[in-house]
């Protein structure tokens, strides 16, 4: 007998899948995309929004702490940038993306 007439008889034994396969595919990859989304871009989206929210309430007198770890004192605020004061003669200018989290708000020192 030779390789193919031993193939042949195999390729021929397999049965067809089973009616329905096709929709059970379907509907996992549909609960994969919704628990992707629940449980990773949902929180995502919630945490920008925070932190946008975060840089439009920022004023000057605010202390912050950048994305590179330098902690300033908001000294102006631009459009598009904060002017940081970061020892008594040096400032720096940072875009507003770099500001990582408000360390104390101006009107907690007042207090």
């Amino acid at each position: 007998m030779t390789s193919a007439n031993l193939i042949l008889p195999v390729f021929l034994a397999q049965s067809a899948p089973p009616a329905g396969g096709g929709m059970f595919q379907i509907l996992f990859l549909v609960f994969m995309f919704a628990a992707m989304y629940f449980l990773m871009i949902a929180p995502q989206r919630k945490k920008q929004k925070e932190h946008e929210k975060m840089l439009k309430a920022l004023v000057a007198g605010d202390e912050i702490v950048t994305a590179g770890g330098i902690y300033g004192t908001i000294t102006s605020v631009k459009e598009d940038r904060f002017i940081v004061r970061i020892a008594d003669s040096a400032k720096i200018e940072i875009g507003k993306g770099f500001v990582h989290a408000l360390v104390k708000k101006a009107s907690e020192d007042k207090s």
